[in-house]
C-alpha cells in the first residue's frame, strides 16, 4: 500500500480519473465541420457549432461506432440504448449556453483497465462509464492586454469521457493507467493520445482518508491536467495540501482547482458544482440513440490485437520475458517494427538491437520510427549478417551507426567498406602469432595471470581492425600462449 505520512500519522490518497478523449474523426460529432488540429482560428466551423438559431444537431455515425469500439476495447458494457442530455451552464467558450452530453443513460457502461506497477505487479482499474460529449470551445487570454478571444475550432468535436472508478492509490498508478489507457485507444485508432494537443485531457479527483479507514474523504477535482508528468505533479501537491489542511484542524471544500505547471501546484477555480447545478434534460432535438446487436458484434470482430493480448503473444511465441514483451507493445507501431525485425530470426536478439541501439538512436535524434533512418527491413539485414557469420557482434556495432547515417543497405555498406569479418585462420593465425612475439613480457606475465588472456584478445582485434571472428581469435590464442 503507497502511503503518505503526515504530522499525525499515514494516510491514503484515493482517485479517479476523467479522461476526455477527442475521437479520431474527419468531422465533428453533430455538424459537418472538420476537426483539423492546428487550423487557424475559427475556420472549422459550422452554423451548429456556432449554435446559430434554428440549427439542429445530427448525430455522426462513425463518432459512435468509434465510442463503441472503445468500449469494447476497456471489456466495457456496451449500452444498446443510450440518451443524449442537456448540460446546462454559461460560459463564453459555450455558445448555446449548454453541451450536449450524456448523463444518467451513457453509452458505454462499466469496463476495467489492468495496468502493471513495479516488479511485475498488476491491478485492474474499474472504468465506470464512458460516454460521448461535445468540446467546448477555446479561451484565449493572451492575445489582448484588456480582452479576451474565442477560438470555435474545438466547439463540437466529439469527446469521450471515459471515468474510471476511485481504485486509484498513488501517482504511480494514476500514471500506469493514463499511460495504458493511451496505449489502448491508439491501438484501437479511436484517439490518438497526443496530450500536448489537447486531444487527451485529464480532470483528476483526489481525495485523502486516514490509513486503514474505509469511508472517502472530500475530494477536490483538477481540471484539464494534458501530461502524465503534470498528473503526478498534481498528485503529489494536492494530496500533501489536503493532509496539512485536515491535521491543522481545517476543513477540505470540495471544489475545482487547477494546476500551476510553473510552481507545481494546484490552486482554486470555483466550487464545485454538483449535477443538480447543470439541470440535466433529454435534448429535444435528439433521439435516444438506439444500436443494433449485428453492428456491436461486427465492430467487435474488427477489433485489432491490443496490448495485452500483445503481450502474453510475445511471450509465448517469441520466449520473450514479460518486461521486454511489455516494452515492445506499449505502442503500436513499436509492435509491428520489433515483429517486422523478429520474423524468421533470433527474436531474443531481434528484441535487444530494437530496445537497444535502435531505441537510443531515435531518443539520440529525438524522432520517431516513422522518421527514423534505418527501416525494420534493413535492421532485420543486419542480424542476418551476424547470423551468417558475414560480421561479427562488434562490427554489427560500426555498421548500424553507418546504417543510420546514410540509410543505406547493410550488405551495400559491408562491400562499400570492407566490414567483413576475418574468418581465414591463416591470416587470424599470423595476427595472433605477431602479438605474441611483439609482447614475450606480457606471454610471462599471462603464464601467472591467466586474466590478461583479454588484453591479447584486444590486440589482436585491434590488429585486424575488428573484423576478426572473436571465436576463432579466442581458440586460436588460447593454443599459442598455452603451448
Amino acid at each position: 500500500m503507497s502511503l503518505i505520512k503526515g504530522e499525525t500519522g499515514d494516510w491514503e490518497i484515493v482517485m479517479g480519473l476523467e479522461v476526455h478523449a477527442q475521437v479520431v474523426s474527419q468531422a465533428k460529432l453533430f455538424s459537418g465541420a472538420p476537426t483539423t488540429f492546428g487550423a487557424d482560428p475559427n475556420t472549422q466551423v459550422s452554423l451548429v457549432d456556432a449554435a446559430m438559431p434554428g440549427m439542429l444537431p445530427v448525430i455522426n455515425a462513425h463518432c459512435v461506432a468509434q465510442a463503441v469500439r472503445t468500449g469494447l476495447g476497456l471489456n466495457a458494457r456496451i449500452n444498446l440504448r443510450s440518451v443524449f442530455d442537456r448540460k446546462n451552464y454559461f460560459y463564453a467558450d459555450l455558445p448555446a449556453g449548454y453541451q450536449i452530453s450524456q448523463y444518467k443513460d451513457p453509452v458505454v457502461g462499466e469496463g476495467a483497465v489492468e495496468i502493471e506497477l513495479k516488479d511485475g505487479v498488476t491491478k485492474t482499474i474499474g472504468i465506470e462509464r464512458l460516454h460521448l460529449e461535445q468540446d467546448a470551445a477555446k479561451l484565449l487570454h493572451d492575445q489582448h492586454p484588456t480582452q479576451s478571444y474565442v477560438d470555435l475550432n474545438r466547439s463540437g468535436v466529439a469527446l469521450m469521457e471515459i471515468v474510471s472508478k476511485p481504485d486509484l492509490r498513488s501517482s504511480d498508478e494514476a500514471a500506469a493507467y493514463l499511460t495504458k489507457l493511451r496505449s489502448i485507444l491508439r491501438y484501437l485508432g479511436t484517439c490518438d493520445g497526443n496530450m500536448e494537443e489537447g486531444s487527451m485531457r485529464c480532470d483528476v479527483n483526489v481525495s485523502v482518508r486516514r490509513a486503514g479507514t474505509s469511508a472517502y474523504g472530500t475530494r477536490c477535482e483538477i481540471k484539464n491536467v494534458n501530461s502524465i508528468r503534470f498528473v503526478r505533479q498534481a498528485i503529489e501537491h494536492e494530496a500533501r495540501r489536503q493532509i496539512e489542511i485536515i491535521e491543522g484542524g481545517g476543513t477540505i471544500m470540495q471544489e475545482t482547482r487547477l494546476f500551476d505547471p510553473g510552481k507545481g501546484e494546484t490552486r482554486s477555480m470555483r466550487s464545485k458544482e454538483d449535477a443538480h447545478d447543470y439541470r440535466y434534460f433529454p435534448d429535444p432535438d435528439l433521439l435516444p440513440l438506439v444500436l443494433k446487436e449485428e453492428d456491436v458484434a461486427r465492430w467487435r470482430a474488427e477489433l485489432p490485437e491490443l496490448p495485452d493480448a500483445k503481450k502474453a503473444r510475445f511471450v509465448k511465441d517469441y520466449g520473450l520475458s514479460v518486461y521486454d514483451a511489455g516494452v515492445l507493445v506499449a505502442e503500436q507501431e513499436t509492435a509491428l517494427f520489433f515483429e517486422a525485425v523478429a520474423r524468421g530470426r533470433d527474436a531474443k536478439q531481434a528484441a535487444n538491437w530494437v530496445m537497444g541501439d535502435f531505441f537510443g538512436m531515435l531518443n539520440r535524434r529525438g524522432v520517431g520510427i516513422a522518421q527514423s533512418p534505418v527501416s525494420a527491413a534493413h535492421l532485420g539485414k543486419l542480424l542476418d549478417l551476424i547470423a551468417d557469420g558475414t560480421i561479427s557482434g562488434r562490427i554489427a556495432k560500426d555498421l548500424f551507426v553507418a546504417m543510420e547515417e546514410t540509410g543505406k543497405d547493410p550488405a551495400a555498406l559491408v562491400e562499400e567498406r570492407g566490414l567483413k569479418q576475418v574468418t581465414d585462420t591463416g591470416a587470424i593465425e599470423a595476427a595472433v602469432k605477431a602479438v605474441v612475439d611483439a609482447n614475450p613480457d606480457k606471454v610471462a606475465a599471462y603464464k601467472a595471470k591467466p586474466s590478461m588472456f583479454g588484453w591479447f584478445v584486444g590486440q589482436v582485434m585491434k590488429s585486424t581492425g575488428g573484423k576478426a571472428n572473436p571465436k576463432a581469435v579466442n581458440d586460436i590464442l588460447k593454443k599459442a600462449l598455452d603451448a
